[in-house]
């Protein structure tokens, strides 16, 4: 079965090519550094290193404190990075600079997965959440290397899609040294797709661990006293395709009622931002972007986040924020950032991706879920009404991060094992 992966996964390769071509008419970035995607290297680096993969943007966050916990106790151990996407890339060249090594993940093909093994020799392979590739794990297995997936979910969805192809799953999964999983659920799926019940641990979820410095709580502060002076600020965070609409409709609602109300969106994917803007703009509302630092004024309705890496920061600028992705079928996103900082959370009926977290901070009551626009309108104006609830679902999101915490900690002291200065 491998075989015929590898040869079909060869064989749609001019394919794959063709997508990032056209990904990259939105996303420059996608046709940059594209040799790195078949470990084609144009320089040599350090060997013998520890290997962390984090598909994209929000599984780099997860892992940075993990990272550093390792350089701290191994400081002698060069730490490599991989990424699929370039947001991804773009926050762990911001974030962690010249601390790590950092490439793109090759694709998954032998020629690649051994290139990419002959350039780094690594001791240790930790992979983020739910990346399991056929031909990187066998590789790992022959080259006896320790093989960790961390912070494992697995969707009810996604073990059936597993379940169909044991040939080329279980042969993977037998390479892995450790499956730690965020929850009993997540394991019992791992297991039931072929992992071996004596490597799978539940060791919780990492997202818990976050930290948020205080600086940027109070450079979202200012920012709010600077920028949004007078204003009920509602931000949006890490929206999709057609989710910004119903935003922008909502609002015109909402105004009516809150005359002071200001719109704050953060896209999820940075090739957007245009687009949200004109959509703004063919509704005939005032949009100030980020990244020209004007101050927004009475006539201000939406104040468009055109940046990277900024979210925690402004999370602290808003009196009730929305995690995105969760009013289209896309399966939400992350909402601890937002509960770390402090702000009243509310999030939309699709939290597949997150759905123990989600329900975990409603029976906290530490934030509401509104399934559709009715309810969104109808939550918005109780918060603007009641400041003093608004603080109370703040306190409660703080306190539910904090009960949660200590996965990074447990799955450090399982690497820790593995690493052999």
């Amino acid at each position: 079965m491998r075989y015929f992966y590898s040869s079909l996964f060869y064989l749609v390769i001019p394919f794959i090519l063709l997508r990032l071509l056209w990904r990259s008419i939105k996303a420059p970035a996608y046709r940059h550094r594209w040799r790195e995607r078949f470990a084609l290297y144009n320089k040599s680096y350090p060997q013998d290193v520890i290997w962390f993969h984090a598909v994209s943007l929000g599984e780099a966050e997860a892992v940075f404190p993990l990272v550093r916990q390792i350089q701290k106790q191994h400081p002698n151990v060069d730490i490599l990075i991989t990424t699929t996407t370039p947001t991804g890339s773009v926050r762990v060249n911001a974030v962690m600079q010249d601390t790590v090594i950092h490439v793109y993940l090759p694709y998954d093909i032998p020629d690649a997965i051994n290139r990419f093994m002959r350039c780094f020799k690594p001791r240790l392979a930790v992979i983020m959440e739910t990346e399991i590739w056929p031909n990187l794990f066998l590789a790992c297995g022959k080259r006896r290397m320790p093989l960790y997936i961390i912070n494992a979910r697995l969707s009810e969805k996604s073990s059936l899609g597993y379940q169909k192809i044991p040939t080329l799953v279980r042969p993977a999964l037998a390479q892995v040294t450790l499956v730690a999983t965020q929850t009993e659920d997540d394991a019992t799926r791992f297991i039931s797709i072929g992992a071996d019940s004596t490597k799978v641990k539940t060791l919780g979820n990492i997202k818990f661990d976050i930290k948020v410095p205080q600086e940027i709580i109070e450079q979202g502060i200012q920012i709010k006293i600077d920028l949004f002076s007078g204003r009920f600020v509602w931000l949006i965070a890490s929206t999709h395709r057609d989710e910004e609409l119903i935003f922008l409709g909502l609002y015109l609602e909402l105004k009516k009622t809150i005359p002071e109300l200001l719109l704050v969106i953060v896209p999820r994917h940075p090739e957007r931002f245009y687009e949200v803007r004109k959509q703004c703009e063919q509704l005939q509302l005032q949009v100030v972007m980020r990244t020209t630092e004007v101050r927004v004024s009475a006539d201000t309705d939406v104040y468009l986040a055109d940046t990277l890496g900024e979210l925690k920061m402004l999370y602290a600028t808003a009196d009730v924020a929305f995690v995105g992705g969760s009013m289209v079928p896309n399966g939400g996103h992350n909402i601890l950032e937002a509960a770390a900082v402090g702000v009243p959370i509310m999030f939309g009926p699709y939290m597949s991706n997150f759905k123990e977290i989600a329900r975990g901070v409603l029976a906290a009551n530490a934030a509401i879920q509104c399934q559709d626009k009715e309810a969104l309108i109808l939550n918005v104006l109780m918060l603007y009404q009641q400041p003093s609830f608004r603080a109370t679902l703040a306190e409660n999101a703080k306190a539910f991060v904090i009960q949660n915490q200590g996965a990074t900690d447990k799955i450090c002291k399982a690497l820790s094992i593995e690493v052999v200065e």
